[in-house]
């Protein structure tokens, strides 16, 4: 596996232009448009939450045929809570895009995230898209334009064998797993019909985007959309699954480590579990406290919270087969505490990046989640969102 530059336009075929059309307040870039020469196999994974946002309803309408060439995205405005005018504003930007780029708007696919009950600034809209066909490239901003509260741009790219995988994602609050809970847009050059294409896409999310939180919170708007639009002909599917998970994973890396206010990244494994689904109960409990996220902000070693959050899990386990690691250090064992140096436990925890390993002892089964600690900037973030 080979790491390329150009992220989503770096697979043969695609550009993509991230521009300022004023949506956002601050005047940063807040419009993206990822386009294929070629007409795409597609597919997608949606948010779980039963409130969804406009733009996600249109989607799903038109990847209806499994076909896109193309996705608009803006940030800002989420268009959720906006009722049968954030439909037509959904449509009427895919409508815009598809005129632009002189394609089919059924095969125009539309993202937007942001503040939530606000309406789309149409009008900015329509002028911003006119003559963007034009300002398509291979190096662009767009992966700076999807960008809400983060504070890092999310990308990476990825060359096996004869086809490439590249992908941006925005995500750092309303982020927990069960998929989706943020933006993440991929695209490939391998030839894959969509049949295939979202049993490998379902796959990596269940493995990477559905084993991370940062706030409990699911969001009502956000997707995983991948593009393939088969120009690099016929490829190794099981490396394209290995290269597609490993994105997938780098990217929900990314995301947890940039939970908002979020001053280290945290990795919890659990293993050893009797099932796979005990291993991932586990995980994203301990992952998903609140109280395990304070502790680690504080470089607190209360494993009494670990074991508390394993008990919540609803995973089959015996208390007393439990061992617990703080990095390196044992801190529990068969269950009690076990005596360590809460010193050295301290200074570990003082690291950007922290991993605390379960050990189930009743199978073989494993599971990693990602998250990360929960700081006073979160509340500071979160109290005057919309303000």
């Amino acid at each position: 596996m080979k790491f390329i530059e150009n992220n989503i336009c770096a697979p043969r075929g695609f550009k993509a232009v991230g521009k300022t059309m004023g949506i956002k307040v601050s005047g940063k870039p807040d419009f993206a448009v990822i386009f294929s020469e070629v007409l795409a196999d597609a597919a997608a994974v949606y948010t779980s939450n039963k409130v969804k946002g406009a733009p996600l309803i249109v989607t799903k309408k038109h990847l209806e045929n499994g076909k896109a060439q193309a996705i608009a995205v803006n940030s800002g405005v989420a268009n959720v809570c906006t009722g049968e005018k954030g439909i037509k504003d959904a449509e009427d930007t895919a409508k815009f895009v598809s005129k632009e780029l002189e394609v089919d708007s059924k095969n125009i696919l539309v993202a937007s995230t942001g503040l939530i009950g606000a309406f789309m600034p149409m009008g900015k809209i329509k002028s911003g898209i006119k003559g963007i066909k034009n300002e398509l490239k291979t190096k662009s901003d767009a992966a700076k334009a999807i960008l809400t509260t983060d504070k890092a741009e999310k990308e990476i790219a990825v060359k096996v064998n004869n086809f490439t995988i590249g992908a941006i994602a925005k995500g750092s609050g309303m982020i927990h797993p069960n998929m989706a809970t943020m933006l993440c847009f991929i695209t490939t050059d391998a030839k894959i019909l969509q049949k295939k294409l979202i049993s490998f896409l379902k796959k990596s999310v269940n493995k990477s985007f559905n084993m991370i939180s940062v706030d409990m919170d699911t969001s009502t708007s956000d997707m995983v959309i991948i593009m393939a639009n088969g120009l690099a002909g016929k490829i190794n599917e099981k490396k394209f699954q290995e290269a597609l998970d490993y994105v997938c994973t780098e990217l929900a890396k990314k995301i947890a480590k940039d939970g908002e206010g979020a001053t280290k990244l945290v990795e919890v494994e659990a293993k050893n579990a009797a099932t796979k689904n005990d291993a991932e109960k586990l995980a994203k409990s301990v992952i998903s406290s609140n109280l395990v996220k304070c502790a680690v902000f504080g470089n607190d070693p209360n494993v009494g919270r670990i074991m508390s959050a394993i008990g919540n899990s609803g995973a089959k386990f015996k208390e007393s087969l439990v061992d617990i690691c703080i990095g390196e250090e044992l801190v529990v064992k068969n269950g009690k505490i076990n005596g360590f140096d809460a010193d050295k436990v301290k200074n570990t925890m003082k690291n950007d990046a922290l991993k605390i390993t379960i050990n189930i002892n009743m199978g073989k089964e494993k599971a990693i989640a990602y998250g990360c600690d929960m700081s006073y900037d979160y509340i500071n973030i979160n109290a005057r969102y919309t303000t």
